[in-house]
This record gives structure tokens, sequence and C-alpha cells, in this order.
């Protein structure tokens, strides 16, 4: 089944992250691969210690506005080599997790031809996040929650605190 969490609120990445951690609890085998997400986060030190695989880029690349051309190259290379490890292993995972493709997607910052495959062929849980999900994914996820922001401290300059936004 395909679940997708979207919307401009904070909470996308925890839920998904909540769903693997469940998951996993069951004895089940979980891949974790983030997108645009290159820092540390707590989310991926719980999931490893529950022994979820979690792929994403060796380095943090930034904001998009502020990649140069070749960030944006090595970032594209890296998210598909990622989704080439997803289309190759997902036979071996219970539930897939890809944190973030949409924003990717709409970058143009991942290979939109592979993610359509994955979500076609994946028999397990398919967990997609990220803002503006496509029309066409929603329309067939199984389950779709869009996260709502309604107030939210960085719009009065709070910066991102860890253990809350990462």
């Amino acid at each position: 089944m395909i679940h997708i969490y979207t919307g401009g609120g904070k909470g996308k990445t925890t839920a998904a992250a909540g769903m693997a951690a469940r998951m996993a609890g069951h004895g089940r085998k979980v891949l974790f691969a983030q997108f645009l997400k290159g820092s540390p986060t707590g989310e991926t030190v719980s999931l490893e210690r529950l022994n979820v695989t979690v792929l994403r880029c060796d380095r943090d690349y930034g904001f998009f506005n502020s990649m140069t051309d070749a960030d944006k190259r090595d970032i594209t290379k890296c998210h598909n080599k990622i989704l080439c490890f997803v289309s190759e292993h997902m036979s071996e995972y219970d539930m897939i997790v890809l944190d973030e493709i949409f924003a990717a997607l709409a970058l143009g910052l991942a290979d939109g031809k592979a993610v359509q495959k994955i979500s076609d062929t994946y028999g397990g849980e398919l967990v997609m996040t990220g803002r503006d999900a496509p029309k066409e994914y929603i329309e067939k996820a199984d389950y779709v929650s869009e996260i709502m922001k309604i107030k939210h401290p960085y719009d009065n300059g709070t910066a991102a605190r860890e253990g809350v936004e990462f």
C-alpha cells in the first residue's frame, strides 16, 4: 500500500519515521531513504538503532537556492544512486520510506521515472513524504495525510531546534 504525508506543516518526516519504527518493532525489514537531507538528525540515529537501513547523501548540500550547479549535479547523482538501490533491493524490505521525495522531484533533483517504477511495482508498504505531492501519486495512494501548518516558531525567527525539528 502507498502512504503519503504531504503539506506545508511540520511532521511529515516524523510520521514516516514513526511508521518505520513501528514496522521495525514488529521485526520487519525497513528501508528509510532521505532526499535533500544530509546533516545529522535524531530520527536517523534512532532508526539505525532499530536496525532500519538508512540511505541518504553523505553531506548537506543546503537549500536549493544556495546550491551551485555542481552541487545540483552531485545531489542528483546521489539521489538517483539511492533510487537505484531501492529499485534493486525493494523485494528485501517490508516497508520503504522515501522521505522528501516530492520536493526532490519538484526541484528536478531525482529521476521521476525511477520513483514511478518503484511506486508501480513495490508490493510492500511504501511511504512517501514531501510538500505538494503530485496529483497522480495522491490518486494511486491508499493513505493520504495532509499536514497543515497553523503556527510555527520559525515564523517568529526561532531557528530549528535539535530534537524537535531535526
